[in-house]
């Protein structure tokens, strides 16, 4: 069994955005008590907006992942919130991988739905690399292995 996902996961889904959220409070929280929110009010958009696009950005890029993902040969073990699904590599009918965004993406589309529904997303192991287009090894590997694993 090897873990395919990133072990950043945890970092990125509970940590950074309590520190992201936390200062852009702050921010705003500092404006308002010492009233620069009256005697500058565009200081005061600035935290505002990156809470909200902090939210959006978060929401759709981050929140949705997976926590952990093994490969166990034929199938892949899939953690999420202390709960554990195993999907076999015949029952993904789709892998697609995000490149150009951060953390890098992804998603195995699934012919029958499972625990967590008929899409599962998480964030692959990804070590440095010179060429930012470069496709991810792990995931041409699962590709030609579900795509075997289909076959028969």
């Amino acid at each position: 069994m090897k873990k395919i996902s990133s072990g950043q996961t945890f970092f990125l889904k509970k940590v950074f955005p309590v520190v992201f959220f936390g200062i852009a409070g702050c921010v705003l929280l500092a404006g308002v008590a010492s009233g620069a929110a009256e005697k500058a009010p565009p200081f005061m958009l600035a935290p505002a907006v990156m809470l909200v696009v902090g939210y959006v950005v978060m929401k759709n890029l981050v929140w949705d992942l997976v926590d952990e993902v093994y490969d166990c040969g034929d199938s892949l073990l899939v953690r999420k919130a202390g709960q554990e699904d195993r999907i076999p590599l015949a029952n993904v009918m789709n892998i697609s991988a995000t490149t150009l965004t951060n953390p890098p993406r992804v998603t195995l589309r699934l012919r029958e739905p499972g625990l967590f529904g008929n899409e599962v997303t998480f964030s692959p192991v990804s070590g440095f690399r010179m060429n930012p287009f470069a496709r991810n090894p792990i995931v041409d590997d699962l590709i030609v292995r579900v795509d075997a694993a289909r076959r028969k």
